[in-house]
C-alpha cells in the first residue's frame, strides 16, 4: 500500500502541485517569521555585546520624579570619578554625559523626529592620548565649545551636510545651531542600525543632557579576573544610596534580552497572521484535491479492496499520499520562508527604526514547525477524503463516476450549517445595543463572525444550486456555450463550493475590513476636526520632549494670531490604568477647543480639579462632584483630585483636562507644554502664516505646525496598518483560490475529456471551448465572492455599534470604490486561473478525446 501510496503521488503530480503551492504559503510565512525571530535576537544580542564589549558596571543616577536636573545627577560628578577609581577591582571610570536629540537635517527635514531611540547625543571626553576611543575621528578635529558639534559619518552622509555647515538640533526645548567640526565613526549598534549620532564637548554635553559640571552615568571596567557582581557591591558601598546605583553589564543585558523577545513576538504576529489565513484557506483547497482524486479513483480503489486490501488499509494509503505531498510542501515553503525572513526587516521598517542586520539562524523550532504544519495540515485536510475512499465498497469496482451524496448527509448538512449561521447572526444582533469596545463585546462579535462564516461554509453546497442559477443568468447571455458552463458548475455543487470556498473566506475578510476601516476614518477624521476650534496646532511629537517655553508668548505675537493657548501633556494613572491628561488655562480653552459638556464646566477648572471625558467617567464610576485619587506624570504619588466636569470624548483634550499648572508640576519636564493651540484672527490659514508660526518656534525638529486639514489628514493614516493587512490578506486569498480554480478545472477537462470531444465533434470550436471553462471559473467565483461579501457586509454592519461607542460620530459607511475592486479582482481571477485548463480543453482533438474511456 505504501508503493501504492507512492505510485499515485507520482501519477499525479500536476494535480497536486497546486495542493503543495497552498500549504507552503502557510509554511513559508511561518518558517520565516521564525527564522526571523531567531535572526533578528541573535543580531540584538551580538550588537549588544559589542555596546557592553569593555563595560563591567555602570553607575547612574536613581530616578527621583519630579527632580531637578542638579538634584537627579549632583552625585555624578569628577570627585565620584577618582573615588571610584580607587575602588579595588577596577581598571577604569569612563563618564558619559548622553541623552537624545532630535537633529534637522541640511534641507530642514527633521530626521527620526517621530521615533523614540536612535537618536544619540554624547560627550566627547578624550583620554590621555588627547582621543575619545569610543568615538574615533575621521576627519576634521572634535569640538571644543558650546557652538561646535561632530557627527557621525552615516548621520552627516543622511543629513548632507559637510565640515564647516551650520548643524540645527534640538534636546527639549529652544532649537541650537552648531557649526560641524568633525566627523567620527562608532560601534554603537543604535546609530548603525539607522540611528544619528551627535557629539559634543564635555561642558556643553554635561549643560544638555545632565546638569553643569556633572554626568549622566560612568561605565567601569573591571581589572581581569574580578566578578562583575563582587565590583559592583564594591561600587555600591562607596555611592551615595539615595541618589545613585550600580548595574553589572550582565544585568543591563538580561533587560535587553526582555526587550528584544518582546520586539521579536511583536514583529511575528503579522507574517503569523497571514500564516493562519493561508493554511486555513489552503485546507478547504487540500480537501477539494483530495475528493476529486478519490472519485476518479474509485474503481482502482474498489479493486484494491477486491483484492484484499482492508479500509484501515486504503485510508492509511491515502494519508500517505498526504503526508508525502505536506513533505513537499513544507520542504518547499522552508525555502520560501528564508527569503520571507530575508525581506521582512524592510518590510516591517515603517517607522525609521532599522533592525540590526545579520546572518540568518535556522534554528531547530524553525524546521520542525514547517514540517508539523506543512505534513499536519495536509494529513489532517486529508482525513475525511480518506474516509470516504475507505466506504467504497469491492461491488463499485464497475462505476466510474462519484455518487452524490444521500438526501439525509445533506439535510443533516444543512441543518447544522443553518444552525450555524442562526447562532452567528443572533450573537451579532446581541450586539446591537452594545455601546462600547469592551473585551467581552469583542470576544462575542469575533466569535459570532466566525461561526456565521463557518456556517456559510457548511452550507456552501446546498447554496450553490440557487445562487448558480441567478448567477447563470447573465452566462446565458453567451448562448449555448453559457448553458453549458453554467449546467457545468451546478454538476456537482459539492465541488463548487469546495473551490469557491477560499474566495469567499478572503472575500468575507476583506470587504469587513474595508468597512470598519472607511466608517472608522470617516468617523476619526470628524472627530478631530469636530473637537477643534483652533486653527492650527503646534505640538512635540512626544510627552517626554517640550516647547521652549518662550516661543508661546512668540506665537501670541504673530500678525494675525487671535489666541495661543499653550497646553501641557502628560500621562494620569488611575489605578492601574494609565491615561493622557492635557492641562490646559480655562480662560482661554473655550477659544480654541470644543468642549460639550454632559455635566459641569470647564470654567471651574482650577488647582486640584479635573474635568474627566465620558469614556474616562464610565470606566472608573466617577461623576460630577466626586473626588478621584491619581498620579500625574512619572512616579506614583496618588493625591485627590474634584471632577468638575465629563465632557464628550474629544481627542484634542484627550482623555483628562487638567490645571495646567498642575500638570506642569508633575509631568515628565517640569514648567514644560507641549502644545500651542493657535486661533487666528479671521479663521482662515494661509502658507504665509504657517511660517510665521514655524519661524516663531525657531523651525524646532521637535516639533510639528499643523492646521487642522492636515491634522485630519494625519489621523487618516492612521489606517495605513489596516489597510496593508486588509490587502495582504486579500492577495492570499486570491493566490490560493487561484490555485484551487486552476486545480478543480484541469481536473474537470480530464474528467470529460469525451464529453468534450462530442462538443468540438460535432461543432463547437476551439474559442467556444475557452470560452465555456472561462465561464464556469467566473461562475464559480461569483459564487463565492458573494457568499463572502454578504458574509462580510453583515459582520461589519453589526459590529459597528462597538465602534459608535467609543467614537459617536461613528456611523456605517460603505466604500463603493474597495467593494467594487474586491468583485471585480475576483471576477478575474475566475477568468485567468482557467487559462491553462481552458486553453488544454481547446487543443484537445475531437477523435482523441471521443477515443478516450
Amino acid at each position: 500500500m505504501l508503493r501504492t501510496a507512492l505510485r499515485n503521488v507520482l501519477a499525479h503530480k500536476t494535480r497536486l502541485i497546486m495542493t503543495v503551492l497552498a500549504v507552503c504559503l502557510g509554511v513559508a510565512f511561518i518558517s520565516g517569521s521564525l527564522v526571523f525571530a531567531d535572526s533578528t535576537t541573535a543580531a540584538y544580542r551580538a550588537a549588544m555585546s559589542r555596546n557592553y564589549a569593555d563595560i563591567d558596571v555602570s553607575v547612574g543616577p536613581k530616578s527621583v520624579p519630579g527632580a531637578s536636573a542638579d538634584e537627579q545627577y549632583g552625585a555624578l560628578d569628577d570627585a565620584l570619578v577618582r573615588k571610584l577609581s580607587a575602588v579595588p577591582g577596577v581598571a577604569s571610570v569612563r563618564p558619559t554625559a548622553g541623552g537624545s536629540v532630535t537633529l534637522a537635517a541640511k534641507d530642514g527635514t527633521p530626521m527620526r523626529a517621530d521615533t523614540m531611540g536612535g537618536k544619540l547625543g554624547v560627550a566627547y571626553v578624550p583620554g590621555s592620548d588627547g582621543q575619545d576611543s569610543r568615538y574615533p575621528l575621521t576627519s576634521g578635529r572634535a569640538p571644543r565649545d558650546s557652538g561646535e558639534v561632530a557627527l557621525d559619518r552615516g548621520t552627516a552622509a543622511a543629513a548632507g551636510y559637510s565640515l564647516g555647515d551650520t548643524v540645527t538640533l534640538a534636546t527639549e526645548g529652544p532649537v541650537l545651531t552648531m557649526r560641524l567640526v568633525g566627523l567620527v565613526s562608532t560601534t554603537d549598534s543604535r546609530v548603525n542600525a539607522g540611528g544619528t549620532l551627535a557629539v559634543f564637548d564635555k561642558a556643553t554635553a554635561q549643560k544638555l543632557f545632565a546638569a553643569p559640571g556633572h554626568y549622566s552615568g560612568m561605565d567601569l571596567t573591571a581589572v581581569p579576573g574580578t566578578d562583575q557582581f563582587e565590583l559592583a557591591n564594591r561600587v555600591g558601598a562607596v555611592l551615595p544610596a539615595d541618589r545613585a546605583e550600580a548595574t553589572t553589564a550582565t544585568a543591563q543585558a538580561d533587560q535587553q534580552s526582555v526587550f528584544i523577545a518582546g520586539k521579536t513576538k511583536s514583529f511575528e504576529r503579522l507574517p503569523l497572521l497571514f500564516a493562519v489565513v493561508s493554511l486555513f484557506i489552503g485546507t478547504f483547497l487540500i480537501v477539494n484535491t483530495f475528493t476529486m482524486l478519490v472519485a476518479r479513483r474509485s474503481r482502482e480503489i474498489a479493486l484494491l479492496r477486491a483484492i484484499g486490501a482492508t479500509r484501515r488499509q486504503v485510508v492509511r494509503s491515502v494519508l500517505a499520499e498526504a503526508a508525502l505531498v505536506g513533505l513537499a510542501a513544507s520542504a518547499v515553503g522552508f525555502v520560501l520562508g528564508l527569503g520571507v525572513a530575508t525581506v521582512l526587516p524592510n518590510v516591517l521598517d515603517t517607522s525609521g527604526d532599522l533592525l540590526p542586520s545579520g546572518p540568518l539562524v535556522i534554528g531547530p523550532a524553525a524546521i520542525l514547525a514547517s514540517l508539523a504544519v506543512g505534513v499536519g495540515v495536509t494529513v489532517l485536510a486529508a482525513w475525511l477524503p480518506s474516509r470516504r475512499a475507505a466506504r467504497i465498497a469491492p461491488v463499485e469496482a464497475m462505476r466510474t463516476a462519484e455518487q452524490p451524496p444521500s438526501a439525509t448527509l445533506s439535510r443533516i448538512r444543512g441543518a447544522v450549517g443553518l444552525a450555524m449561521v442562526v447562532l452567528g447572526v443572533g450573537l451579532l444582533l446581541s450586539l446591537s445595543d452594545a455601546t462600547s469596545a469592551t473585551d467581552d463585546n469583542l470576544r462575542t462579535a469575533m466569535f459570532g463572525c466566525g461561526i456565521l462564516v463557518t456556517g456559510l461554509i457548511v452550507l456552501a453546497p446546498l447554496l450553490a444550486g440557487p445562487v448558480i442559477r441567478l448567477i447563470g443568468r447573465l452566462a446565458t447571455r453567451f448562448g449555448v456555450v453559457g448553458d453549458l458552463a453554467r449546467e457545468n458548475t451546478l454538476r456537482d455543487p459539492r465541488r463548487t463550493a469546495a473551490t469557491a470556498v477560499a474566495l469567499m473566506i478572503s472575500t468575507a475578510l476583506v470587504s469587513g475590513l474595508a468597512v470598519i476601516n472607511q466608517s472608522t476614518s470617516q468617523a476619526l477624521d470628524s472627530q478631530a476636526a469636530a473637537g477643534l476650534s483652533a486653527d492650527y496646532v503646534i505640538s512635540t511629537r512626544n510627552t517626554t520632549t517640550a516647547i521652549d517655553p518662550a516661543a508661546v508668548q512668540r506665537v501670541a505675537d504673530v500678525p494675525g494670531v487671535r489666541t495661543a493657548s499653550a497646553v501641557a501633556d502628560s500621562t494620569l494613572s488611575a489605578g492601574p490604568l494609565v491615561k493622557t491628561v492635557s492641562g490646559v488655562d480655562p480662560k482661554t480653552v473655550d477659544d480654541v477647543l470644543k468642549l460639550h459638556f454632559l455635566s459641569g464646566s470647564v470654567k471651574d477648572l482650577g488647582p486640584g480639579k479635573l474635568a474627566v471625558s465620558h469614556s474616562f467617567a464610565r470606566d472608573h464610576h466617577v461623576t460630577t462632584g466626586e473626588q478621584i485619587k491619581v498620579s500625574i506624570g512619572p512616579g506614583d504619588r496618588d493625591e485627590p483630585y474634584t471632577v468638575v466636569g465629563v465632557y464628550q470624548d474629544n481627542p484634542t483634550a484627550q482623555d483628562v483636562l487638567g490645571y495646567r499648572a498642575d500638570v506642569q508640576n508633575h509631568g515628565y519636564l517640569r514648567d514644560s507644554v507641549q502644545r500651542i493651540l493657535v486661533r487666528t484672527t479671521d479663521g482662515t490659514v494661509s502658507h504665509d502664516l504657517e511660517k510665521r508660526l514655524r519661524a516663531a518656534v525657531s523651525d524646532s525638529p521637535l516639533l510639528k505646525v499643523q492646521n487642522r486639514a492636515q491634522l485630519v489628514q494625519e489621523q487618516a493614516g492612521v489606517a495605513g496598518d489596516l489597510m496593508t493587512l486588509m490587502f495582504g490578506l486579500l492577495a492570499i486569498g486570491v493566490l490560493i483560490s487561484a490555485l484551487g480554480m486552476v486545480n478543480t478545472l484541469a481536473m474537470s477537462v480530464s474528467e470529460r475529456t469525451r464529453e468534450i470531444g462530442v462538443l468540438r465533434a460535432i461543432g463547437m470550436d476551439r474559442s467556444g471551448i475557452r470560452a465555456m471553462i472561462r465561464l464556469e471559473a467566473v461562475c464559480v467565483a461569483a459564487f463565492g465572492t458573494l457568499l463572502g461579501m454578504a458574509g462580510g457586509l453583515f459582520g461589519a454592519w453589526k459590529v459597528s455599534g462597538l465602534a459608535n461607542g467609543a467614537i459617536p460620530q461613528y456611523s456605517f459607511s460603505l466604500p463603493w470604490g474597495t467593494l467594487a475592486l474586491v468583485v471585480l479582482l475576483s471576477l478575474a481571477v475566475g477568468a485567468v486561473a482557467a487559462a491553462l485548463p481552458a486553453r488544454r480543453a481547446a487543443a484537445l482533438s475531437p477523435l482523441e478525446a471521443v477515443a478516450q474511456a
